[in-house]
């Protein structure tokens, strides 16, 4: 499998402002922000899509959840409201295959017109 921005960032190969970190997850901010806070909550775990999950994935799947909570919370944006979200393949705005959680927040947010 090629290796993606994530796991060069995961290895320490290429800088990213870190959020939060653990054994199973990295959090960093966005380089491209849709809210005053987009955060991207990776699974250390290369899974290219939603598509790839399997069953024993379901503990690490719920961590990330997990972790957009406590992190809203930390940024302040709880209270008001924050938008999580996982594109899944390039119709629906994936463009690294390496699943991530987008945690967005500090704007109202609203659905487009379609």
């Amino acid at each position: 499998m090629n290796e993606t921005i994530f796991t060069k960032i995961i290895n320490r190969e290429i800088p990213s402002q870190i959020v939060f970190e653990s054994e199973e997850i990295i959090a960093i901010n966005d380089i491209n922000p849709q809210a005053p806070v987009h955060i991207l909550i990776i699974p250390k775990k290369v899974i290219p899509t939603i598509n790839d999950l399997k069953p024993e994935d379901a503990e690490l799947i719920g961590k990330m959840f997990l972790v957009a909570k406590q992190i809203a919370i930390d940024k302040g944006v709880d209270k008001d409201g924050y938008r999580l979200v996982f594109n899944v393949n390039e119709g629906a705005g994936q463009t690294v295959f390496h699943i991530h959680l987008h945690l967005m927040g500090g704007r109202k947010f609203n659905w487009p017109a379609g």
